[in-house]
């Protein structure tokens, strides 16, 4: 999918998306404030901003958002979920072209969104935007694999079904990519446990959420969602499977 299409993955997926899938640890706040000097008088542009997961702490603990998203049914589940906060404005525009004046931001953040980015062209407009003093902070919670039997086989049910999931997967940034987006500053990295518990339908929306799984009317669509009933009936437990992620938070100057 070409770069400017990546804007329109999840344009049929926003409600499985905004009821489904994880948000942040309050926990993240503390290295932001210990470090970097985040207090509630600060603005932040939160680049990808989607349906407010991230956008949403940050307007807990007080701070002005800018949601800059360029995807207008995301945008509008963002504005929905988050009309109760009047430190909250959301923006249409991209990660390349936020469209906010020159260092007007003390933070920015992006949530789960990084990998859609033209680095580049993303860093360069973070840049600008900043104030001199400012910082940038990339966070995504990375969903575990392998640390539970039921884990196993949702990645097993991924690789067989999805259409594009290991090219999704392979975007996905690691430290190199976050030294080399931050370089020549100095980045600093911590990470957070997060975890999510579903019954079977919570499960089945979470799956449909992601921009990956075979959607009604693909022929995938029907035997993946028939396993992942197998799944569900083998390995929960009082009616329940356990999703575990470690939130990982990369921050610095850029």
């Amino acid at each position: 999918m070409a770069a400017a299409d990546s804007t329109k993955r999840f344009s049929n997926r926003v409600e499985d998306y905004a009821r489904y899938r994880p948000g942040y640890p309050q926990a993240i706040l503390e290295p932001l404030r210990e470090e970097c000097g985040l207090a509630p008088e600060c603005r932040i542009a939160d680049v990808g901003s989607g349906t407010g997961l991230l956008s949403r702490v940050f307007l807990d603990d007080g701070e002005t958002v800018y949601g800059i998203e360029p995807n207008a049914e995301m945008r509008a589940a963002g504005e929905r979920s988050l009309r109760g906060y009047p430190r909250f404005h959301s923006v249409a525009a991209t990660a390349e072209a936020t469209t906010l004046a020159d260092a007007s931001v003390d933070f920015v953040v992006a949530g789960q969104a990084f990998h859609w980015f033209d680095a580049p062209a993303a860093r360069r407009e973070f840049a600008r935007i900043l104030r001199p003093d400012g910082w940038a902070a990339i966070l995504w919670n990375e969903r575990l694999m392998d640390t539970t039997e039921f884990l196993r086989a949702y990645e097993a049910l991924l690789r067989k079904y999805s259409t594009d999931y290991r090219e999704v997967a392979a975007k996905y940034p690691g430290h190199r990519e976050m030294k080399d987006f931050f370089a020549p500053g100095e980045l600093r990295n911590r990470h957070f446990p997060n975890e999510q518990v579903f019954d079977f339908e919570g499960l089945g929306g979470r799956l449909l959420s992601s921009s990956y799984a075979p959607a009604l009317g693909h022929p995938h669509h029907e035997p993946m969602l028939a396993e992942l009933r197998r799944i569900f009936d083998v390995h929960n437990q009082d009616g329940l499977v356990r999703f575990e992620y470690a939130t990982q938070l990369y921050y610095g100057r850029l």
